[in-house]
Parts: structure tokens; C-alpha cells; sequence
């Protein structure tokens, strides 16, 4: 068994860019382009709460740079560098090397990020996976949580529900269709046309703890209120599928998490400006509701009636 700094020359100095200095020193170097702002995020990722000890490594290990992209790229800046911070339970196999560090290709490749530095450890718990992600966006224009407006139309992109139900399925041992295991095991955000809402969206959060929590941050960093409408929630086929057959899942497209799509704000005469650049980006973009005064986050339902939810979505504590 190779040792740690073995393990680091062997695996992951092969992924590092020019700003990693191949691994070799103790801190990685890098300079902003002028007119840029640096943005940088960070995500854990644990063994048991985040991803399933069956879980194939390399698709965790994509989804370990896919959770932090996401955040990256709902604020409008362009992902470029990426840190690993990996506490092992035990020696890893040679062959666990090589799939872990294939899904960060994989990732690197689908993201146009490169792997910086980072740290390797041992743990007397499970599995944990530290990133973190820097990237640039135009100097003063990071899309916060706290632009939302009165009279703004709240948007969201791709489907809802779709990683959870797919979790869902596999807890259960039943067929699970490989567009919801696929959104759960490694989920592709949608930067490009993320990076695109500069000057745009007015408010802006990824949906990682569900969609009523995350529309709660953007409420109250905003000060607002914002009013969802159930019926266009986009629900994609498969997701329908199972909630019709489990009615009891249907909460699941509101609390469950893990959908890693943007969710913004933008004035109502953005719109066709927004579709615009949903279809040169082929993705799916919906209005799902509007800005008004007050505070909170409320669920309406066809019939304009307040939809009474049990979950607002996903909390660690």
C-alpha cells in the first residue's frame, strides 16, 4: 500500500492544474483576472448522510464537486479551481484510488475546473469528503441571495424532486429509473446558463435543502415575501410516476433536496430574455411565483389557498 504522499503524486497530481504547482508544495497559488471578483464555496459530503456506502466512489466523488459547482455557479461566476479534503476510515485499495480520482476527471471534464491542493487524513468515523470551489465573476455582479424585489417573478430550472424520489427508490430496494438514480448519484448543474443571469436575475440560490428552505434563504435575506404556486411546479414523468402511486412522496418535491437547480428572481419584462438563454442552454426554465411584500414563503395551491406543508425541507440540526 502506497503511503499519503505516494497516494497524492500517484492519483491526484495528475488532476491538478498549473495553479496546483503539481502538488508538490503545501498551498496553491492563484491570481484574479483583472475585473473579477473571486467567489468561493465549500460543501461536506458524509458517508451515511449524503451519499449511501453502496454508492459507486466515483459518483461520489463527482457529486463531491457537483454540490460546490452548483453554489458556484447559482451566483453567476465560472468555476476554476477546486480543493479535496478527504478523511479516509480506512487504507484505501488501489482500485478505489483510481475510481475516486476518475470521478473527479469525470467532474473536472463536465465543469472546466482542475484540482488545486487539498488534504488527506484518517478518520475513526466514516467517509467524508470535503470540497471547496473558487471561480470568477465579473467584478460587483455575484448574484446574492438578498436582491429579490416586490413584483419579481421567481423562476427555477430543470425538474423538482427528482434526487429524492430517486433515493427513495433505491432505500427501498425497487426499481429506480435512471433519470431519478442519475439526479441523485450525480447531478449536473446547470452553470452555463447560470453564468449567464448577470444583470438578470435579481436574487439567486441553489437548491440543494429543497425548495421551501431554499426560497426561505432568499426570502429573508431579501426581507420579502414569496408566494409559490403549486400546479407549476415542473414535475418531470418518473417523479409523477411514483408520487401518484405514494401519495405520501409528494412532499418530496418541496423538502426533499438534492436537486441542485437554480432557483432566481427577475423582473416580470426579463422573461423572454430568460427563455432566451434556456434554450440556447436547452434547459428547462419555469415561473413558479412572484415577489410581494412581507415575509416567509407560502405554497398556494390551484385554488390561490395556502398549501399546509410539513417539511420546509433539509436541516442538520
Amino acid at each position: 500500500m502506497p503511503g499519503e504522499f505516494d497516494i497524492i503524486q500517484r492519483y491526484f497530481a495528475p488532476l491538478a492544474g498549473p495553479d496546483g504547482l503539481a502538488l508538490k508544495d503545501d498551498a496553491s497559488v492563484s491570481a484574479v483576472p483583472s475585473g473579477y471578483d473571486l467567489v468561493v464555496t465549500k460543501d461536506v459530503l458524509n458517508e451515511g448522510v449524503h451519499f449511501r456506502a453502496e454508492d459507486p466512489i466515483d459518483l461520489v466523488a463527482f457529486k463531491a464537486i457537483a454540490v460546490s459547482v452548483s453554489d458556484c455557479c447559482s451566483k453567476g461566476a465560472t468555476p476554476k479551481h477546486y480543493w479535496v479534503g478527504l478523511s479516509l476510515p480506512s487504507e484505501p485499495t488501489n482500485q478505489w484510488l483510481q475510481n475516486f480520482c476518475h470521478g473527479l476527471d469525470v467532474a473536472q471534464q463536465e465543469f472546466g475546473c482542475c484540482l488545486s491542493g487539498g488534504d488527506t487524513t484518517k478518520t475513526l468515523g466514516p467517509l467524508a469528503i470535503s470540497v471547496t470551489v473558487a471561480g470568477f465573476v465579473p467584478t460587483g455582479q455575484m448574484i446574492k441571495r438578498s436582491g429579490a424585489k416586490v413584483r419579481d417573478s421567481v423562476y427555477v430550472t430543470g425538474e423538482l424532486g427528482n434526487a429524492a424520489l430517486g433515493l427513495e427508490a433505491l432505500l427501498a430496494g425497487v426499481d429506480c429509473p435512471s433519470d431519478l438514480q442519475k439526479a441523485y448519484q450525480a447531478p449536473v448543474p446547470p452553470c452555463a446558463f447560470g453564468q449567464q443571469l448577470h444583470g438578470i436575475a435579481s436574487a439567486s440560490a441553489d437548491i440543494s435543502d429543497g425548495l421551501g428552505a431554499d426560497a426561505r434563504h432568499i426570502a429573508d435575506a431579501s426581507g420579502v415575501l414569496i408566494e409559490l404556486f403549486q400546479p407549476k411546479l415542473p414535475i418531470g414523468t418518473n417523479a409523477r410516476a411514483i408520487i401518484n402511486e405514494s401519495p405520501d412522496l409528494a412532499s418530496k418535491i418541496w423538502s426533499g433536496g438534492d436537486d441542485y437547480q437554480i432557483l432566481f428572481t427577475a423582473s416580470e419584462s426579463a422573461e423572454p430574455e430568460i427563455q432566451q438563454i434556456a434554450q440556447e442552454n436547452k434547459v428547462l426554465v419555469t415561473k413558479i411565483g412572484v415577489i410581494k411584500q412581507g415575509t416567509g414563503v407560502q405554497l398556494l395551491d390551484h385554488n390561490q389557498e395556502i398549501v399546509q406543508v410539513t417539511s420546509g425541507g433539509y436541516e442538520h440540526f
